[in-house]
């Protein structure tokens, strides 16, 4: 059995300034606010959608904190990421005041509101930007990363762009070519300036000043680049990532120079330090995945860095219980003394997991998410079982796939299915007018219909967030995973706290099974809906069939603790 781990193997426990955050036991919802609500009738998701949507939020789904995604002014080539001006509301989502409006209602129902911060980069409509390609000597032409050709006239260097290209783009007016690491319209700050970074912290002290709870910082690994723009090592058969949406150009070199700089970790520190100045505000980084050490580097020197940063690679892990284990083991093994991580097994930039996984076994990943010594964070609809959506291309608003021939991330973003109204409950604008078309089974899959089946995703997600805010082990216990004899199916850990543990046994393959537990008790969640009571020494598990067993006071298993 391998030892108990909580802030890494061995470790002390979580410092007290982590172990008191309201974030460490929270529940965290990603909503992704065009495709969420319509709370105006245009089509398109707004904060005053989310407003209404927060009694379904709070009562009965659960959650503790949402994250709402980018709702500042742009011009929507990237759902929001492409901001011209990061103080004010996009009037699509709505205004300050309705933003102030949500604060305070969803704070009466405790829930927490995360916003985005989007540091790398602006819209080029941004009067920064402006101001910056209007001359070679204008003040802000070093707020952006402008370079010239090579003598022999070439780009500046071969970075690919992960929307498909160059990252190089030329202004022909100023004879010089700008750097954006997305789209060509996304132009790239310059870190290295301080004046950048001052205006960026700015920001953030105006949005947590009005009440926001925390900042998802967007592509955190990014911000610093090789200050020489060294060429990226090249790789011939192409690294294409099967998880992530990109444009296949991005898998042709390894991409050394153009992210994740040692510099990066001082600028985390120094945004860390910002938001220190509002008592209880969270950081969470989205950081590409990356070996253990080096994500744990983002909880900083003495944990002065992000509170919480991604591990994509659970995301990018095969679905198989011996390679989740080994990640699960070494995503805890490296994390720093006191640290906490978060989790989540998708975002608005991946497959669904009911595509990725399959209806049953996006069930069992609902136990894994709720159950494991992290953080959760679940996208808006899978606890629906929401599966991707194929969306016609005069329908589509992902412009990384519409202007550069990328990889839509809109099947992924379609709209929350509500009810069996017109457009799912989503909007009530003509269907011609939806931001994305409705899912083609939304009127099965849908909340009003789930609420009413017992045995319905919906209600296994209540019960996993139920369980968890009720039961200490799960909300803060420490995790140890069981015997490597399990069968090689199934991935099983127990939890447990000073006063309360729990065995979770995950079967994630479609045959049956049967895992020898060193503790017995009573089963109080399986995702097959089997009428279960207390368990034995050997426990069966069906085909796709995860489980949450109470163990029985004195009755579980001291070894190795």
């Amino acid at each position: 059995m391998t030892r108990p781990m909580s802030a890494g193997a061995g470790a002390a426990p979580p410092s007290d300034s982590v172990a008191g955050a309201w974030w460490r036991g929270a529940v965290i919802y990603e909503c992704h606010l065009p495709s969420f609500r319509d709370g105006n009738g245009d089509g398109v998701g707004d904060l005053q959608g989310l407003i209404d949507s927060l009694g379904y939020l709070s009562d009965i789904l659960g959650v503790d904190a949402v994250w709402t995604g980018p709702f500042y002014a742009s011009p929507l080539l990237d759902q929001g990421f492409d901001v011209s001006d990061y103080l004010q509301v996009e009037p699509v989502f709505g205004t300050l005041e309705i933003f102030d409006r949500l604060l305070t209602e969803a704070h009466a129902r405790g829930i927490k509101i995360i916003v985005d911060y989007i540091p790398s980069h602006t819209s080029d409509q941004h009067p920064w930007f402006l101001e910056s390609r209007s001359s070679l000597t204008n003040p802000r032409r070093d707020w952006y990363v402008w370079r010239d050709s090579k003598p022999d006239g070439s780009l500046p260097n071969n970075w690919t762009s992960e929307a498909g290209g160059s990252v190089w783009e030329l202004d022909p007016p100023t004879g010089q070519y700008y750097l954006h690491s997305h789209l060509k319209e996304q132009p790239d700050l310059n870190w290295r300036n301080p004046q950048v970074r001052d205006a960026l912290f700015e920001v953030l002290r105006y949005w947590l000043g009005r009440g926001a709870d925390g900042v998802r910082i967007d592509v955190a690994h990014m911000l610093m680049k090789d200050p020489e723009l060294r060429d990226n090592p090249e790789v011939a058969a192409g690294a294409h990532n099967p998880y992530d949406l990109q444009h296949p150009d991005f898998g042709t070199q390894i991409h050394l120079y153009d992210r994740r700089h040692p510099d990066t970790h001082q600028v985390m520190t120094q945004i860390r330090a910002i938001v220190d100045e509002y008592p209880d505000a969270v950081t969470i980084a989205e950081i590409e995945a990356m070996p253990w050490a080096d994500w744990a580097a983002y909880y900083g020197a003495d944990l002065g860095g992000m509170h919480l940063p991604f591990p994509f690679r659970l995301i990018e892990t095969p679905w198989r219980a011996d390679l989740l284990r080994a990640e699960l083991e070494g995503l805890y093994a490296a994390l720093p003394t006191g640290a906490w991580p978060i989790v989540a097994l998708g975002n608005h930039d991946r497959m669904r997991l009911a595509t990725r996984l399959g209806p049953a076994q996006a069930r069992v990943a609902a136990v894994l998410l709720l159950t494991l010594a992290a953080t959760p964070c679940l996208l808006y609809g899978d606890e629906l079982g929401m599966a991707d959506q194929p969306v016609p291309l005069s329908q589509q608003r992902d412009y990384f796939a519409t202007a550069t021939g990328g990889v839509s991330r809109d099947p992924t973003r379609t709209p929350m299915p509500w009810n069996n109204d017109v457009n799912a409950g989503f909007s009530t604008a003509d269907p011609a007018q939806l931001w994305l078309p409705t899912a083609h089974d939304a009127a099965e899959i849908n909340v009003d219909s789930q609420l009413a089946e017992p045995a319905s995703s919906l209600s296994l997600y209540q019960t996993l967030v139920r369980l968890r805010g009720t039961a200490d082990a799960l909300r803060h216990g420490d995790i140890t995973f069981l015997p490597c004899a399990c069968p090689p199916s199934v991935l099983a850990y127990e939890r447990r706290s000073e006063s309360h543990s729990m065995v979770i046994a995950l079967n994630l393959t479609s045959e049956p099974t049967s895992v020898t537990l060193p503790s017995t008790g009573s089963v109080v969640v399986s995702t097959t809906g089997a009428c279960r009571g207390s368990t034995g020494a050997t426990l069966h598990l069906g085909a796709d069939e995860g489980v949450v067993i109470e163990v029985k006071e004195g009755m579980h298993s001291h070894e190795d603790h």
